[in-house]
């Protein structure tokens, strides 16, 4: 069937396109490079003044595995305090700040979000975070499998191991949990945790092993350069939350030798020590560095006030905040030879000193980092809030009135150290299209999405074009996935299942005898029953494999 939007005013920044008028054409499921010559479309959308952009992709969204599981069952009242009644189309869910897979997957799509990436999925943990990822309608997903803290990896690093051999470890990773990147979360530091350690520098050597996380985080970029996978090493900086952080940040930033790294939810690693308080913004430094290093990108992890829960794979960082506990129960946990957890829930307040400076700390990242193809709006869902919080996010980036209003409101000492109310930056249309779709297709390497052009899956959200940007971006007018309409006015009327995103680069198969050697020893799982085929991946777990490409091995 050919379908035409006509009309809509385009915004499609990886074609140039800021803003005109034009007509788009789908034909199963793909976007047309041009209007079929004398053929009548079977739908028309009229779409006159409408905002048009591709489907938007949240790369770092925790969305699946055991960790978010974790915290939707210790928070029980999450779940009975936003109840999502069954309808017709939809089954029921719950859960605000730890949304079950049902209703994550409604409420993104209800946002105009049709790809989402889960940002920490452990090896060993792997088929069950797909499986959560698959029971999450209406998305396409992908994962980065961590690696960094795993015994194997720094057992070859310390044995001296060829960067070709490591190299092999990390495609076969790939490979084996069906991945589109790798993360490092606090390089070697959730191992040291094991042997007791409660800190561990950029360049402080691990306890147990004769390695530093400078030579991880060196290491795995040059493995991911050499690979040839797009998405480079995704990186959770030593020192998470601790004041004075930033140099850790920039010292992870020299350790990747100007090879492409991306650094996540950097707001948590932009703290100072000035002021009474030791605590301070250390935003500007942090953005000039990006601004300077064109290897490195980032996204934010905006706080946003209200009650959220912290999950992640940093558990070092997570015992040592497990004080702050709100309500006041948290769990920490080792996870076989690979890494662990740690769960704690959360409230932000915006009359907290440390809480509001966090809030305007994430905001001045946003505005001091010029080029908006290298910084991406997170909040690192749920852990700086829940991602249903990016609608106002958007309004706090278009709107300096209102963002001044707001800074207006948190704690004054807070106020007066930050320098937010000094900036006057207002982000465009067309910048919320770069971070939020453009931009990171860009850096996945994901070239049929995230942007208009002929050939493009037809994953596009038509906004109103309404003077508030916040109610804009809450409740898009359509939504299409595929090419077929998914959402109108904000409301779900076709229910659909997504596809898993994957690259595969070559590598050495004798590897293999490695790990499984490794695997006898140590583990729990047997070797023969790690790794994930595409075939459980479609019939099993229920989500086929999209692979996207990578360039040649060796090409750096």
């Amino acid at each position: 069937m050919l379908t035409k939007l006509a009309g809509g005013r385009l915004f499609d920044p990886a074609n140039g396109v800021d803003g005109e008028v034009r007509d788009l054409y789908i034909r199963d499921g793909r976007i047309l490079s041009e209007a079929p010559s004398g053929e009548v479309p079977q739908r028309t959308y009229a779409l006159d003044g409408k905002l048009v952009m591709a489907g938007a992709i949240d790369l770092h969204t925790h969305i699946g595995g055991g960790k978010v599981n974790i915290a939707r069952t210790m928070l029980p009242e999450d779940q009975r305090a936003h109840v999502r009644p069954r309808t017709a189309l939809t089954r029921s869910g719950g859960g605000h700040a730890a949304p079950a897979s049902l209703a994550a997957g409604y409420r993104y799509s209800e946002m105009g979000y049709t790809t989402c990436f889960e940002p920490a999925v452990l090896p060993i943990n792997a088929r069950q975070a797909h499986m959560e990822m698959a029971d999450t309608p209406m998305l396409d997903t992908g994962g980065y499998a961590l690696l960094g803290n795993d015994d194997l990896l720094l057992q070859l690093m310390s044995e001296g191991a060829s960067q070709e051999t490591i190299n092999d470890y990390v495609a076969w990773t790939l490979r084996a949990t069906q991945c589109i990147g790798i993360k490092v979360v606090n390089p070697g530091g959730i191992s040291a945790f094991k042997f007791n350690a409660r800190s561990l520098d950029v360049d402080e050597r691990h306890p147990h092993y004769p390695l530093r996380p400078r030579d991880i985080l060196r290491t795995l970029s040059r493995a991911i350069a050499e690979l040839g996978v797009p998405h480079p090493l995704h990186v959770h900086a030593s020192n998470l939350g601790v004041p004075g952080n930033y140099s850790a940040t920039l010292a992870t930033m020299d350790a990747a030798e100007g090879l492409p790294i991306h650094l996540t939810h950097i707001q948590f690693h932009s703290y100072g020590t000035q002021g009474d308080l030791h605590f301070s913004s250390a935003a500007a430094e942090i953005a000039e560095a990006v601004n300077r290093r064109r290897n490195v990108s980032i996204d934010v992890g905006q706080v946003m006030f209200g009650q959220t829960v912290t999950i992640s794979g940093d558990t070092m960082h997570q015992h040592a905040n497990h004080r702050h506990a709100h309500p006041g129960k948290w769990t920490c946990m080792d996870i076989e030879c690979e890494a662990g957890c740690g769960v704690v829930p959360f409230r932000y307040r915006d009359k907290n000193f440390v809480n509001a400076l966090q809030w305007a700390i994430g905001l001045e990242l946003f505005l001091m980092v010029d080029d908006p193809w290298r910084v991406f709006l997170t909040t690192d869902h749920p852990n700086g809030a829940p991602f249903t919080s990016y609608p106002r996010l958007i309004r706090l980036l278009m709107d300096r009135g209102f963002r001044n209003e707001q800074l207006a409101r948190i704690h004054p000492e807070a106020a007066a150290m930050s320098c937010l109310g000094s900036l006057q930056r207002e982000y465009s249309l067309d910048e919320i299209a770069i971070m939020t779709r453009a931009g990171p297709a860009r850096l996945l390497g994901l070239t049929d999405r995230g942007h208009l052009g002929g050939g493009a899956r037809a994953d596009i959200t038509v906004y109103h074009p309404l003077a508030d940007p916040e109610q804009t971006f809450a409740r898009p007018m359509l939504v299409f996935k595929a090419g077929e309409v998914v959402v109108e006015e904000g409301a779900i009327v076709r229910v659909v299942r997504g596809a898993t995103q994957v690259v595969r680069p070559e590598y050495d198969r004798a590897i293999e005898q490695r790990v499984s050697d490794w695997f006898d020893r140590y583990h729990t799982m047997s070797f023969d029953n790690f790794a994930i085929s595409d075939d459980e991946m479609a019939e099993g777990i229920g989500s086929p494999i999209e692979v996207h490409a990578c360039r040649p091995r060796g090409g750096v």
